[in-house]
Parts: structure tokens; sequence; C-alpha cells
């Protein structure tokens, strides 16, 4: 199963643009994991997540691919269908 890991903070400027677009992302029928790096270290240690805000696709437990930084639905739509 495909899902979006969706690491951010919440005083993360870059974040708070993010949130909208990952909220209308889940709306899609997609599974949109928020992990607070503040409140979840050992995954964020895990993932090797560096900066902020950072989204991971994970297909059955595995890393695909990622990108970081604030992105359009469209980009985010293409990053999980592509």
């Amino acid at each position: 199963m495909k899902q979006l890991w969706y690491f951010s903070a919440g005083w993360c400027s870059g974040c708070k643009q993010l949130d909208p677009v990952m909220d209308q992302v889940a709306k899609q029928g997609i599974v949109v994991n928020k992990m607070d790096v503040d409140y979840t270290p050992d995954v964020t240690v895990k993932y090797k997540v560096q900066s902020i805000p950072t989204v991971i696709l994970v297909r059955d437990g595995q890393e695909v691919k990622r990108f970081t930084g604030a992105r359009s639905i469209n980009e985010v739509m293409n990053f999980y269908n592509g």
C-alpha cells in the first residue's frame, strides 16, 4: 500500500504553506501520515529527515522517493502517481 509520510513542525513556515496542500491530498483518498518532528524524533531519525517540510512516498513500509519544501497540489499528486 502506498502512503505519504509528511514530516513537519508547527513553527516551520514552509510547513504552514504545505499543510493545506497535504489536507487536499488526503481528501483525494490518499493516506497522509503527518509526523511532527518535535514529537516523533524516533521516526524522524529512522527516515533520516534533516529538513522540513519533507514528504516521503512509502510503499509496503519502504521508502520509494522523497521531496523537501512546499509544493502545489498538482506537484504532490504527480509525485504520488509518478
